[in-house]
Order: structure tokens, then C-alpha cells, then sequence
């Protein structure tokens, strides 16, 4: 296999997508960290999208192997200015994998989607992403409603999404847009994101 290019070892660095840990049927977790994503680094013109890309089909793909798996996106504390377009990462990385790979995708858990995402979600996504992905993305709005799909103690989850969540809990408006959150600049990047299903774990509806 060719060498990486340096944006994909710029991925690997700031490890925004890594293989680890297993969901409660054993499955294999892809974790996608958002807010690691450093799209000004990697600069316009394609660069993001192609390093995504080369970086799934060499470290990711082979990783999974001929498993069954699932995807644990973490939207915490995304910046426009520093990671936009955030949750592209997971439509990008989801195309760049084989047709057989793709079907074996079980579910792809949305951790902490903001309001802006759900209303797009709920209004253009089956419109313009893949039905495939579309029907696989579950909204979860707190780590412990995650925890009833993954092994808790295999998941290494950052501290920024840590200290999100406990925001959350200690602001639960934030989840309606009511209430913004303390820090100056997170986007809630709907605009470039993603599929979903619009199931929410904590709401069940």
C-alpha cells in the first residue's frame, strides 16, 4: 500500500477518526471526533475531503475487516472556524468505503446533535444524502444513553465531550437552541452535515 500523504498523517495525529472498542453485540466501533477535525490545516481546494478519503481506505477500512460495525460520531464543541464541515467527516468517510463495507454499517450513533442539525436533518437530509447512511444515524443526546449501545469502558471519550455533556445536563435548554452554550463559537454545523434517521435514544420518539 502507498504511504500516506501528510494530511492523512495529520489525521492520524489529531486521531479524528480511530478504530476501538466494541457495541454491546460485540461489534467494532469507527469513533469520528468532530471537534479534532482540523479543516483549516488542511486547507480548501479538496484537501480535506481527499485526505479523509485516503486515510479511510488505508487505516480505517482494513481495521474493520469483513466485520459488521458501527460508527460513534461526537459533534461536541465543533467550531466553524476550526472544524466546519464537522459532521461532513461522517457522510465523507461513509462514501469513500467499498459497496460491501457500507452494507455491513449497522448504526451511526449522532452524539450530541444540536437544534440547527435536527431541524435540517428533519427537513432537506433524506432529500440529499444516501438512503443507506440516512437510515442508520441515531440521535444521543447524553453519554449515558450511549452507554446502552457500547461497551463504556472501551470507548476513550475526550474530555471536551465530557465537559459537554455535563454542560448539558447542568443546561438542558441548550438541546432546544434556547440556551446557548458558555463558549464563543460553536457552530452547529447542519449545513455540511450528514445523514439521519431522526431517532432520538433519549427521547424515544
Amino acid at each position: 500500500m502507498d504511504a500516506m500523504t501528510k494530511q492523512e498523517i495529520l489525521l492520524e495525529k489529531k486521531r479524528v477518526i480511530t478504530v476501538q472498542g466494541r457495541d454491546k453485540a460485540g461489534r467494532p466501533i469507527v469513533r469520528i471526533v468532530g471537534k479534532n477535525f482540523p479543516a483549516r490545516e488542511l486547507g480548501g481546494g479538496g484537501h480535506a475531503e481527499a485526505a479523509l478519503k485516503g486515510y479511510v481506505r488505508r487505516r480505517v477500512t482494513p481495521a474493520i475487516g469483513d466485520a459488521e460495525f458501527v460508527v460513534v460520531y461526537m459533534h461536541s464543541g465543533v467550531d466553524r472556524r476550526e472544524n466546519f464541515p464537522g459532521v461532513g467527516a461522517v457522510q465523507t468517510a461513509y462514501e469513500s468505503m467499498p459497496a460491501a463495507v457500507r452494507e455491513r454499517l449497522h448504526a451511526v450513533y449522532f452524539l450530541h446533535p444540536g437544534l440547527q442539525s435536527r431541524l435540517f436533518f428533519s427537513t432537506l437530509g433524506r432529500f440529499l444524502f444516501s438512503s443507506g447512511l440516512y437510515g442508520k444515524l441515531r440521535y444521543v443526546s447524553r453519554l449515558e444513553y450511549l452507554w446502552a449501545h457500547v461497551r463504556k469502558g472501551e470507548l476513550d471519550v475526550p474530555e471536551a465531550v465530557r465537559r459537554h455533556d455535563d454542560e448539558l445536563e447542568q443546561r438542558p435548554l441548550m438541546d432546544y437552541g434556547i440556551e446557548a452554550s458558555e463558549r464563543c463559537g460553536v457552530f452547529d454545523a447542519a449545513s455540511m452535515d450528514t445523514t439521519a434517521s431522526l431517532h432520538s435514544l433519549r427521547c424515544a420518539s
